[in-house]
């Protein structure tokens, strides 16, 4: 086993210690207990992950391919898949010689399958997943394109169970662990991103069912808590006419965008911590506890703002629009293709 399993785990240097005053305030005595216990220091010894089989998903680019090279320096050896080929080498050259990757589309079960068992031959086992491929896209859902609304949550939801599917014999074998990367959009459903949230919210409790069914073989099992991190799926959203604006008028700190190293810090040390809960950044926790109180009316000037976004976008025509930055148009492109490629991998 890796290291002694941790509840919790506490963004490293670079963001702010304490909770925004308005957050902590609204908050009240318990709630800020609450988040203050599920924000507390990793283990320092919980760094080392040497000669470690980690599984990374959605590692072509964004927060897998950081994560991916994140945990390479903690002495990982890596399993990259993803669905860009150029992409996925650049990243296990960067990771050395302990890596390999695998060309595949999460959706397609069988592929998984096929790609499971070559990674457990190829490195003799596997000791966690990082459960991260995902797609995003935005938009009211009387406009959308129902086969683009469908194939986020396919991906994001029916993807993140066949991953678990297809590793959980190798992960039992290794009494391994595995982290479902989720959102702030599994606490917070914000409207015009119908599809996403409702998949975030899915693996967030499909992760928390699996946990207690696993627990017994000795695997861990984690969810990853994310805000906004910088990129390509985020800026890619974030220029849809209409949307980058509701998003820019939300208040602190649900308007910042945050960077991707300190996230993929995060999350590799929760990796290494087997935690159950990771935050990024760890004011996310305290959301996290007081979701209950969150309002399930909207006030009348953020539905008006939300009508005046439904006409831009149905103005222009992106109110349909498919997977946003360069992740969700390999998506489209694999998608699109009438016949699923062969499994491929870097051996």
């Amino acid at each position: 086993m890796m290291s002694s399993a941790r509840d919790r785990v506490s963004l490293p240097a670079g963001l702010p210690a304490a909770l925004p005053a308005g957050l902590s305030a609204g908050l009240g005595r318990a709630g800020r207990q609450v988040a203050g216990y599920f924000t507390r220091e990793v283990d320092p010894g919980a760094g080392d992950l040497t000669g470690k089989v980690i599984v990374v998903t959605g590692a072509a680019r964004g927060i897998g391919a950081a994560v991916a090279r994140n945990l390479a320096g903690r002495g990982a050896r890596l399993a990259l898949l993803g669905l860009e080929p150029d992409e996925l080498k650049i990243v296990a050259e960067d990771c050395g010689d302990g890596a390999a990757w695998w060309e595949v589309d999460v959706a397609n079960g069988e592929e998984l399958a096929k790609v499971a068992l070559g990674v457990a031959e190829h490195f003799g086992g596997v000791d966690a997943a990082v459960v991260n491929a995902g797609i995003g896209g935005g938009g009211p859902v009387v406009l959308a394109d129902p086969t683009a609304f469908d194939r986020i949550i396919e991906v994001n939801l029916l993807g993140s169970v066949r991953t678990a599917r297809a590793f959980l014999p190798y992960l039992v074998d290794r009494r391994g662990y595995l982290l479902q990367i989720a959102s702030l959009a599994a606490i917070a459903h914000t409207p015009m991103m119908s599809a996403y949230c409702a998949s975030k919210a899915g693996v967030e409790a499909f992760a928390d069912c699996l946990r207690t069914e696993v627990g017994h073989h000795g695997v861990g099992v984690g969810v990853a808590y994310l805000s906004w991190i910088d990129t390509d799926m985020v800026r890619g959203g974030d220029a849809v006419e209409g949307l980058g604006n509701l998003r820019a008028s939300a208040p602190f700190p649900l308007n910042r965008t945050y960077p991707i190293a300190t996230a993929a810090d995060q999350i590799a040390a929760g990796v290494a911590a087997r935690a159950t809960r990771v935050y990024a950044p760890r004011w996310v926790a305290a959301l996290l506890r007081s979701r209950g109180l969150q309002p399930t009316r909207l006030p009348r000037p953020l539905t008006q703002k939300i009508a005046r976004i439904e006409e831009i976008l149905r103005s222009s025509g992106t109110g349909r629009s498919a997977s946003v930055g360069a992740g969700g148009e390999a998506d489209a492109r694999e998608y699109a293709r009438p016949v699923p490629a062969e499994v491929s991998d870097s051996r």
